[in-house]
């Protein structure tokens, strides 16, 4: 979907495990396609490779919400069409366009789940929070220059081997 608004992020996930996902149960719990990695190790009771933003949904897969870990925050960023970026927080999700740059945009989300009344100058400091948790998710990317050109011949990371 590539967009940054819950329209284009917001997905429901429904699993079918009978005997073990208890039917027509339902769950609250915010995640995204990364927490899939944690999943399938824990599943297979093997270790995370270190290092990965990914939480295991085993725990409410396997009927026990109790123990179902969260996120701190989930950070979202596409280089598509100028670049942007997102956080969510709890109810409270930023979007800035362009990335790094833009102005931010502030929604509650329990009271506005269209994201359709900016309320970023009612909460400047909640704002702020939210833009140093972008901060610290955000790594520079040598591939990515602002502009949409990526360098040419650049060398793979390890092997110095020419990729395009």
């Amino acid at each position: 979907k590539r967009d940054l608004y819950e329209g284009g992020i917001r997905v429901p996930f429904i699993a079918y495990w009978p005997g073990t996902t208890p039917a027509d149960s339902v769950s609250n719990h915010i995640g995204y396609f990364g927490d899939l990695m944690a999943t399938a190790a824990d599943l297979a009771d093997v270790p995370c490779p270190p290092g990965l933003d990914s939480v295991s949904i085993a725990p409410t897969l396997t009927g026990h919400p109790e123990q179902q870990k969260q996120h701190d925050f989930l950070y979202w960023e596409f280089y598509e069409q100028g670049s942007k970026q997102a956080v969510r927080a709890g109810k409270w999700k930023a979007v800035r366009m362009p990335m790094l740059t833009g102005k931010m945009e502030l929604y509650n989300l329990d009271k506005d789940l269209g994201e359709s009344k900016n309320v970023a100058d009612q909460h400047p400091d909640l704002v702020k929070q939210l833009e140093a948790m972008m901060q610290q998710a955000h790594s520079d990317d040598p591939l990515w220059q602002p502009g949409g050109k990526a360098p040419k011949k650049q060398p793979a990371p390890g092997d110095g081997k020419s990729r395009f």
